[in-house]
């Protein structure tokens, strides 16, 4: 069985653990590290696994995850480098990190994959948008893929896509969140019990999402399936429109987008 490394124990570190557990890998399998010691041993302890200073557990992995913040990714390779094995796959789960960027401070021709997770990996929901470094081969392509598929969905692309990628499902689950916080302050305001609004609003959302999904539809076919003439519908999107809600929604992804850019360009 393939022996995983996850070096960070906060959100994507912690969801990765509790992700392949889940799917079923042995906790013998996986090792976890990171700079704050005895939380870090209660997590390990609470799920069976080992718990090991950085360099130690990467030197017996096959694949390293990099779950750090990007701001400790500088020492957190240096401490790792010698430990990287000519065969070991390093995944990076760090914002703005490019493969390029770790490339240069793993040992040469490390394979190197670069991921974009986001926050539903924790209940098996996620979207991680994968993508490959110069000297990935397709054998670490599909461990990566496979490790990544055990919390959710996985898309390939090429690295020029990870800041739409952040912008778009990274940052993603802030704005449906935020959609959802407005809606059950609405169902508030016109005199339901939060809790009824939270659950009406909650399934209102799943069930929409479900039929994008298994209807294949387009949004805006079943949004016009909504929304009769002269109806309440339509009476909502008319002052949805009215307050450039969709414009708003672009300008917002462009700026997600954008400083992804930017904390990238610090490489």
């Amino acid at each position: 069985m393939t022996r995983v490394a996850i070096l960070g124990a906060g959100v994507m570190g912690g969801a990765v653990l509790s992700a392949l557990l889940r799917s079923g890998r042995p906790p013998a399998d996986i090792v976890l590290s990171d700079r704050m010691v005895e939380p870090t041993r209660e997590l390990a302890q609470q799920h069976g696994v080992v718990s090991a200073p950085a360099a130690e557990a990467a030197q017996h992995a096959d694949i390293v995850v990099l779950a750090v913040k990007p701001q400790d990714m500088p020492d957190l390779l240096a401490t790792i480098h010698a430990s990287i094995g000519t065969e070991t796959l390093v995944i990076s789960v760090a914002a703005g990190i490019s493969t390029e960027y770790l490339e240069n401070r793993l040992p040469a021709n490390t394979g190197v994959v670069r991921v974009m997770p986001n926050t539903p990996a924790q209940v098996d929901q996620g979207m991680s948008i994968l993508s490959a470094g110069r000297h990935c081969t397709p054998k670490h392509l599909a461990q990566a893929e496979e490790l990544l598929a055990t919390f959710g969905r996985v898309l390939i692309l090429d690295e020029k896509h990870q800041h739409a990628a952040t912008a778009i499902s990274g940052s993603g689950p802030a704005y449906i969140f935020y959609v959802t916080e407005a809606m059950i302050e609405a169902g508030v305001l016109l005199g339901l019990p939060r809790q009824t609004a939270t659950e009406m609003v909650v399934q209102t959302l799943y069930g929409a999402a479900t039929m994008i999904r298994e209807t294949g539809e387009h949004p805006s076919i079943l949004r016009e399936q909504v929304s009769s003439p002269g109806g309440t519908s339509v009476a909502a999107l008319r002052q949805l429109e009215d307050h450039k809600v969709r414009a708003a929604f672009l300008t917002a992804i462009e700026a997600a987008a954008r400083r992804s850019q930017e904390l990238s360009e610090g490489d």
